[in-house]
């Protein structure tokens, strides 16, 4: 059993189970939250496909831990004298699929 659920802009597969890495959001280690915006759910061949959303289905998850990325750009113009180095870190918090409604 599978659903694709949308979060922000960009759209996830859950598996009961399995962990996704969602944008960030305020919440703790151990938070529970609802994803309400389940777009497909799949269960042993049979497909629900929403009209937008599925009606009535949540994907319950578990916050585990708020993993970062250090991304490095850097800009270099040879025989210039020119160049540039910036870092930027996006927060991304990663969550644990503990049980999808449908």
């Amino acid at each position: 059993m599978y659903a694709i659920l949308e979060d922000g802009s960009r759209q996830y597969r859950a598996e009961e189970g399995k962990k996704i890495v969602i944008d960030y959001r305020e919440c703790e280690v151990g938070q529970t939250f609802d994803l309400t915006k389940v777009l497909l759910i799949e269960n042993e061949g049979t497909a629900t496909i929403g009209q937008p959303l599925v009606a009535g289905a949540k994907v319950v998850v578990e916050v585990v831990d708020f993993p970062r990325v250090k991304t490095m750009t850097q800009y270099f113009r040879r025989r210039k004298n020119s160049k540039r180095l910036r870092g930027h870190t996006q927060p991304h918090v990663r969550v644990l699929v503990k049980q999808i409604v449908a």
